[in-house]
């Protein structure tokens, strides 16, 4: 009987002891994101807000990659070694090398049943850029479009007309070279072609009324006079718009500093670029040139699910949910210059309306989308390696040591040697 009786009371004293354990018991959801002086400090703020309102789980982000690239490869490494992550945040044209060997996991579940995930208001167009053969493997985090940067106090000077900025390209290089003129340092021009993914070239053949491949897939379409078009304005960048052959960051920092007038790049940094100029200048965003027929490529990047246990998926939806959800997407929209997938938020008094009101930089991008289209991601084992044949080539453009055409002509003998058969 005692020796009865002291079990049971150990047994109750233990269970006493590990109810607090295991109600305060966390999940752990492991996170893989890249491009971190865009999303670092984004990243972790909306993973403590989640945590707020959601203490039951814990958020540990692994190192971030430092761009869309070489997450891909990161997890491509981490999907042979067994060690992927649980969420893992991906260029909308890499998605598609993920479900092609079978490494995401479908969303299509969740959406359905998730009622709170349906008010959210996620636009079912920037929905459609998560889907791959069908299925939805992505939800749209922070999105895209190109447009042009304008130093308005710079093209002032230079007799433009900052309130309806001109979008043509003959327009741009005209007002580039006026810049210019203007002496004390002053830079007219640049464009950042070698944006990850080839994504500003694509924008150019797009912009054009091309694309990159046939529709069945198995032949270079940008070679067609659309490509053409393509290459040969970035050609005349340098030759006619002052375009320098220098890096990204060269770029940016002259255009920071009101030093350069006119800058084409993602909107994405459009939340960063407005901080560091403050003051110096009147900063003006205008809308990328396109023909009538032209599109643009969305950029940016969605929230993937790799987590293969139930209760893992269940968490990392939830993560899933906030971070593209009104709070993370608000959180998002006035960290950056991307827009969100649930585009509700935009009029909603409580999120975002009053910042659209009050900063209308950010509009002109969201204003380009019924011209978008995807981001283009190449077939088959290769996708990766094309990628980097077409920067090379386009490398040679830029630097005015091949011409534009004969270019164009070698760059899609060498792409198409490496698409599927």
């Amino acid at each position: 009987m005692l020796r009865r009786d002291l079990v049971t009371s150990l047994a109750a004293t233990t269970a006493l002891v590990a109810a607090p354990a295991i109600a305060q018991s966390t999940t752990e959801i492991v996170v893989e994101y890249s491009i971190p002086d865009l999303f670092k400090t984004l990243h972790e703020e909306i993973a403590r807000e989640f945590t707020k309102a959601n203490p039951q789980y814990k958020i540990t982000f692994r190192a971030p990659q430092p761009g869309y690239e070489e997450i891909t490869q990161s997890i491509l490494r981490a999907a042979v070694a067994n060690t992927l992550p649980d969420v893992a945040y991906h260029g909308l044209n890499r998605q598609r090398i993920f479900v092609d060997r079978g490494i995401a996991q479908p969303l299509d579940g969740f959406v359905a049943s998730d009622a709170q995930f349906r008010e959210f208001g996620h636009a079912p167009g920037l929905l459609d850029i998560g889907k791959v053969k069908g299925k939805q493997y992505g939800i749209g985090f922070s999105l895209s479009t190109p447009i042009i940067y304008l130093n308005a106090d710079l093209a002032a000077k230079a007799g433009a007309n900052t309130d309806a900025p001109t979008t043509t390209w003959d327009g741009l290089f005209d007002l580039a070279r006026k810049i210019k003129a203007l002496g004390g340092g002053a830079q007219g021009f640049h464009f950042d072609w070698d944006i990850t993914g080839n994504w500003m070239f694509q924008a150019l053949v797009f912009s054009y009324g091309g694309t990159m491949l046939t529709d069945d897939e198995k032949k270079v379409a940008f070679d067609s006079e659309a490509g053409k078009q393509a290459i040969s304005t970035l050609s005349r960048m340098v030759k006619e718009g002052t375009m320098r052959d220098v890096a990204q960051s060269v770029a940016l920092q002259d255009f920071t500093s009101g030093s350069m007038g006119l800058w084409g790049h993602s909107t994405s940094r459009l939340g960063g670029v407005t901080k560091q100029v403050a003051d110096k200048f009147k900063l003006r965003t205008a809308a990328f040139p396109i023909t009538a027929n032209g599109r643009l490529p969305m950029g940016g990047n969605t929230a993937m699910l790799f987590a293969k246990d139930p209760a893992k998926q269940k968490a990392a939806w939830d993560y899933i949910k906030f971070a593209t959800g009104p709070v993370g997407a608000t959180m998002m929209v006035k960290a950056t210059g991307y827009f969100p997938s649930a585009l509700k938020v935009a009029d909603d008094p409580a999120m975002l309306k009053d910042f659209y009101a009050a900063n209308p930089n950010h509009v002109v991008a969201m204003k380009q989308l019924p011209k978008a289209t995807g981001w283009y991601a190449f077939p088959g084992e290769n996708g990766l390696k094309i990628t980097d044949v077409i920067k090379d080539h386009l490398q040679s453009v830029v630097a005015q040591k091949a011409e534009p055409l004969a270019t164009l002509a070698k760059m899609s003998a060498d792409v198409q040697k490496l698409l599927p058969a």
